[in-house]
């Protein structure tokens, strides 16, 4: 169908010009698909085509314009097209906007422009999103079990909504808005929705009982998980003296070594004065907000009045309205990430192999690629000086010193006990079990809390949910159905009867006046 007549190579420019005639003896009418086989006239059209190597290849091809010799048709000139090389009108051949399409649904705009320059694909991301827009959207069969939440198109300003098929895992939808209004719309116009898991938006529910009424309504695995982690993370910073009890007990420990001696664990920074009295008077502030806030609520005003008038944000104030009492001032732990904590094993090596000259240690760790300042090294030097008992400013040579090493497992925050306590039991190493053992004996409330997620009955929460491979629960009647899918082929279903009440017993546990400070309308389940 196509002819080579020249092929040029301009190694200056780094691009190949093929020069192809079209050898068509006729051509189909587009309107009429009568052959025609008179010829009008000739040009030329100009194609970018995949490259070769470092070399852009460029297609100059010679077509023709033909006479539709069908006389009722409105046609009566055309030009020649040909469907396996290019698309009508277009600049690129069919193959290189295959290829760029391709690109542009794997990365997107700004990323499939990157990759493409490093595969000598000259391209915008203007055009891979172009490119996108022109695609047909695939026909998908109505879902069974349809999986429903909220994305930001701009955080905290404009949100949708997106529609996944959670047995297919693919998503089906995206709608411009997170309202009632148009998930109904949606499920009316696809009817056939048998379960629908969403979280605990009154929009979703509303829009779901309008537009699929005889649908199920279920909570996922990740907003099962998602209430759980927020709950005892409000049960672990209201007893967070449980936790400085454990942090300071570690301390007291010994470190064990792999070959089976005990090591003094290095002492955490000293927080300085100035920061502990900045860090006292933030904290007296919250506190003065929180009592603040506390009043406005017994008075009866909403959430939003009371963001207005304290000049906070919707969320800090909803969390403020969870918090039973004051859990009291946090302190902020200095010991977390550092530009020497990927070198204190070896610093600390070498303290126990005996060089104990601070600007030894930090010229060392400069040849190994440390980029931070002295002072730190000195910082950290000290620390060890604590803890072996050396006077600052002794070397500390002639007496026998102990062996210093890390702690094993870092200090616990109340997101960190958290995820401590929702990890699975065979996933826990020997320190992290030690740790929830000494948490757990700290205070009835924590451990009643910690019960109730890894409890071995039905209401153990993490333990439902975790579980493979799931196993159905008997459904209370009237009951909310709760859904925990595992994979797209099994379900599992658990009353949120059951679910409830632990939830509902962890916010009691922290709770002094239950019926004084109930839950904000907005969160209730």
């Amino acid at each position: 169908m196509l002819r080579l007549e020249a092929c040029d190579v301009d190694d200056a420019t780094a691009q190949i010009t093929l020069r192809v005639q079209s050898t068509q003896t006729s051509a189909p009418c587009p309107l009429c698909a009568t052959p025609a086989r008179r010829i009008h006239s000739a040009y030329g059209r100009t194609l970018a085509d995949l490259p070769w190597a470092q070399y852009r290849v460029c297609l100059q091809l010679r077509v023709r314009k033909w006479f539709c010799r069908n006389r009722a048709c409105p046609r009566r000139i055309f030009t020649e097209r040909l469907p396996t090389v290019a698309a009508p009108w277009a600049r690129r051949t069919r193959r290189l906007a295959q290829r760029l399409v391709a690109l542009g649904v794997a990365l997107g705009g700004r990323a499939g422009v990157h990759l493409g320059h490093a595969w000598d694909l000259a391209v915008s991301r203007h055009t891979l999103l172009r490119g996108l827009r022109r695609q047909p959207l695939p026909v998908l069969p109505t879902p069974r079990v349809l999986g429903v939440d909220d994305f930001a198109l701009r955080k905290r300003q404009t949100y949708g909504t997106i529609l996944v098929d959670l047995e297919r895992r693919h998503p089906v939808a995206l709608l411009p808005e997170r309202t009632a209004d148009t998930v109904a719309r949606w499920l009316q116009e696809h009817p056939g929705v048998e379960v629908i898991a969403r979280d605990r938006s009154s929009a979703y529910a509303e829009g779901a009982r309008h537009g699929a009424s005889e649908a199920t309504q279920v909570a996922d695995r990740f907003h099962g998980l998602q209430h759980l982690r927020d709950t005892l993370d409000e049960v672990f910073t209201t007893h967070h003296h449980a936790l400085d009890a454990v942090n300071a007990a570690a301390r007291q420990q010994p470190v064990p070594l792999p070959d089976g001696t005990l090591a003094v664990p290095v002492p955490p920074p000293p927080t300085p004065a100035r920061a502990e009295h900045q860090a006292a008077q933030r904290a007296a502030q919250r506190q003065a907000l929180y009592e603040q806030v506390w009043a406005f609520h017994r008075q009866g005003w909403p959430v939003v009045a009371i963001a207005a008038q304290v000049g906070r944000g919707r969320r800090t104030i909803e969390r403020y309205l969870h918090m039973p009492t004051w859990p009291g001032r946090q302190h902020r732990r200095h010991d977390g990430r550092s530009v020497l904590n990927p070198y204190q094993a070896s610093l600390l090596e070498r303290w126990n192999a005996g060089c104990h000259t601070a600007i030894h240690l930090f010229r060392e760790l400069q040849l190994q690629g440390y980029t931070g300042s002295y002072r730190r090294v000195t910082a950290y030097v000290s620390r060890i000086r604590q803890a072996q008992g050396i006077p600052p400013r002794r070397q500390g040579r002639r007496q026998t010193l102990p062996v210093v090493a890390e702690a094993v497992s870092p200090p616990l925050t109340p997101r960190r006990a958290t995820w401590l306590v929702l990890r699975r039991e065979e996933h826990r190493t020997a320190a992290e079990a030690q740790q929830l053992t000494q948490l757990r004996a700290q205070q009835a409330e924590v451990a009643e809390a910690i019960d109730l997620v890894w409890s071995k009955n039905s209401c153990g929460l993490a333990r439902v949910v975790f579980q493979e491979p799931p196993k159905p629960f008997v459904t209370l009647n009237g009951a909310f159905t709760y859904c925990v899918l595992a994979d797209r082929r099994k379900e599992q279903h658990v009353t949120l009867a059951l679910v409830i009440p632990l939830v509902m017993k962890m916010h009691h546990i922290l709770r002094e006046r239950t019926a004084q400070r109930p839950f904000p309308k907005e969160n209730q389940p």
